[in-house]
């Protein structure tokens, strides 16, 4: 499934650290070069229902006794939870929902009892329930307008610990939860407007982070006990700092840093006596850490060249080799609390995650789903590469890259440039149903990480801070003129796709380089940068002055630069075909501004499509919207690139 949060991004440090869930996730070809190609051959090209029979499953938690693994699957059409039976793979629904997703946090210890989250239509305003043993669901966090988020469990696992802005809308404050009396005690309360980022396990220290901007944070540690504050982040090497949790035996803290480097490295700090060293670097960011249970194993995850390497390594240091899976990538791991089984998510750009037990004491490997429609063919669909080409200035731009199977140099097919959201995420391989249904219909699909893109170096992270719009949408016209270098692409029909960012940087395109992109398809995107500024959710309060520092302020004279690069202000130059889709409950990017952005291009006299889902927020979430919205948006791009039908020359 793609979704198109976070817009706005998360500071780069928070990117950094934590693995980018739910997008179209984390494989990759490992491949270089300039012009790719492979034997064309005949396909079988598969229908927008069968490509959404295919199933996305999460989480993967297993329970107290290890035999059952708790899950968060769409097959139902939206998410409901499930247990996997690791002996046989027989799965068992755990809820019925027809309304609202339901996403795992985990089994309860000491019940048969399971926790989980969801929201209302895609608010995004999530709430913690407790699904019972009778089937019946308590929400625990009941507040009307709480947003409320899982930290962890307490050592004992008498309790958990979460976060919340019941209090006070703007601030997320600590709480603590006993496990069977399910009521809310203050642990911290945060009135400064830090991001409260971790707990240590024995409730003794929290780690607290402080946004200076969207590359640039402070660190620190507070004790609970004391009530004293503690700067980790250096005051005199300003950079980005994010925290990595706590040892299994509390008695380190894990961070990760950019500072003095281009990439992020996993820093280990000693509580006791305050001293620090670099516990794992690579020529890539290092996005996460972890300890398992007992401390045992470390899973470190690196972000490399737009997917994820994972490491586990024991108590040592010693790396711990993953079992052998053929035609598969691991892309995620967790550890069960006894440290005798592993549970890995493995896919790859041409099949969906699947789960698999591995046991590290038999060396058993159990694959436990398949996740592919059983209908489809994997060798139909087309396997991802990793590209660069030059932009206008001779700065080298990475992509992600995917070729139909059936184009030649006499059979020869449009393309579209898709750009991903943020601004300051990344496009990273791995399966999309949507992306491989372009593909499998005929369209090669340029997937551009342009300046300002996570992954690759804060120097180039940094590169689109108040210039939006500008430097990265050549990077986006650069990354057409790359598709028509290729002799198998019709250079006279090339498109531009995105969502959250990406559905602004393609109306930036359709507006300010009106005569590039034959069409464009925004989903979900910014087109009034004055209104989405003003209006962003109350709780990204402490995040507030990060982004302005990026995007430009709407109160001061920055308002002049953001209503220079709005597209809603210069929608008259639009002349080609546009389509918009919306979900109505966006907090990020409120439905007016799509209807906005419609009404002004429809005065044009240009082909205008709008779809607008009443049950979603900032992306998709329900297979029926999601068949519904992907399959138009074929039909659109069949009808005005492909076919090109009323395009203005």
């Amino acid at each position: 499934m793609l979704t198109f949060t976070p817009l706005f991004h998360q500071p780069h440090h928070i990117m950094k650290q934590l693995p980018l869930l739910a997008l179209p996730i984390l494989f990759l070809f490992a491949c270089k070069q300039d012009k790719p190609a492979a034997p064309p051959r005949e396909v079988k090209q598969y229908s927008i229902d069968e490509f959404y029979k295919t199933k996305s499953v999460g989480a993967g938690l297993f329970s107290a006794d290890e035999q059952k693994l708790l899950v968060h699957s769409n097959e139902t059409g939206i998410y409901n939870l499930f247990e996997i039976n690791v002996a046989d793979g027989a799965k068992k629904a755990l809820t019925t929902s027809t309304t609202e997703s339901c996403f795992a946090i985990d089994y309860v210890p000491g019940s048969g009892e399971v926790l989980y989250f969801a929201d209302k239509g895609g608010n995004e305003i999530d709430h913690i329930y407790l699904l019972k043993a009778d089937g019946s669901s308590q929400d625990l966090t009941p507040a009307a307008k709480e947003k409320a988020g899982f930290s962890d469990w307490s050592k004992d696992k008498k309790a958990f610990f979460y976060t919340s802005n019941k209090r006070d809308e703007r601030f997320f404050d600590l709480y603590r939860m006993e496990v069977g009396v399910w009521k809310a005690a203050l642990v911290y309360e945060n009135k400064d407007g830090y991001g409260v980022d971790a707990v240590s396990r024995y409730g003794d220290f929290v780690a607290l982070s402080k946004t200076i901007t969207t590359s640039e944070n402070q660190l620190f540690l507070y004790d609970l006990k004391t009530k004293q504050l503690k700067e980790i982040s250096d005051p005199a090497q300003p950079g980005s700092y994010g925290t990595s949790g706590f040892s299994a035996d509390g008695k380190i803290f894990y961070y990760t840093t950019d500072v003095g480097k281009e990439f992020a490295y996993l820093v280990q700090y000693d509580l006791a006596s305050g001293a620090r060293q670099t516990a794992y670097e690579t020529n890539w960011d290092v996005m996460y850490s972890y300890q398992s249970e007992n401390g045992k194993y470390q899973v470190i995850g690196i972000n490399e060249d737009g997917k994820n390497k994972l490491l586990v390594r024991d108590a040592a240091g010693k790396e711990v080799a993953f079992p052998a899976i053929p035609d598969g990538d691991v892309s995620a791991v967790n550890i069960s609390s006894s440290e005798k089984m592993m549970r890995l998510s493995v896919g790859t750009s041409k099949s969906p995650n699947d789960l698999y037990v591995y046991n590290f004491e038999t060396k058993e490997l159990k694959r436990l789903t398949n996740n592919l429609n059983p209908d489809m063919n994997p060798e139909d669909l087309a396997a991802a590469t990793v590209v660069r080409f030059k932009s206008f200035d001779g700065l080298e731009i990475p992509a992600i890259y995917y070729k139909p199977l059936t184009a030649t140099a006499g059979n020869k097919t449009p393309a579209l440039v898709w750009v991903h959201g943020g601004p300051g995420g990344q496009s990273r391989v791995g399966y999309s149903a949507f992306i491989q249904y372009l593909v499998n219909h005929g369209y090669a699909v340029l997937m551009v990480n342009n300046r300002g893109s996570s992954g690759y170096g804060k120097s180039f992270y940094k590169m689109d801070d108040l210039n939006h719009g500008e430097k990265d949408l050549q990077d986006c016209i650069y990354g057409k003129k790359y598709l028509q270098s290729l002799d198998y692409v019709d250079g006279e029909k090339i498109g531009i796709i995105g969502g959250s960012y990406g559905g602004y940087m393609t109306m930036a395109a359709m507006t300010f380089a009106p005569d590039e992109f034959k069409v464009g398809v925004n989903i979900f995107g910014v087109t009034n940068w004055l209104r989405t500024l003003h209006s962003i959710p109350p709780y990204w309060e402490s995040f507030r002055k990060a982004l302005y520092a990026e995007l430009g302020d709407p109160n001061t004279a920055d308002s002049v630069r953001l209503r220079k690069i709005s597209p809603l202000f210069h929608a008259q130059h639009v002349k080609n075909p546009i389509m918009v889709l919306q979900g109505a409950n966006d907090p990020r990017v409120l439905q007016v501004e799509s209807d906005e952005i419609v009404a002004a291009v429809k005065q044009n006299n240009v082909p205008v499509e709008y779809l607008v889902f009443p049950d979603e927020g900032h992306g998709f979430v329900k297979k029926e919207n999601e068949k519904k919205g992907y399959g138009d948006v074929l039909v659109f791009l069949d009808k005005y690139l492909k076919g090109g039908a009323g395009v203005k020359q």
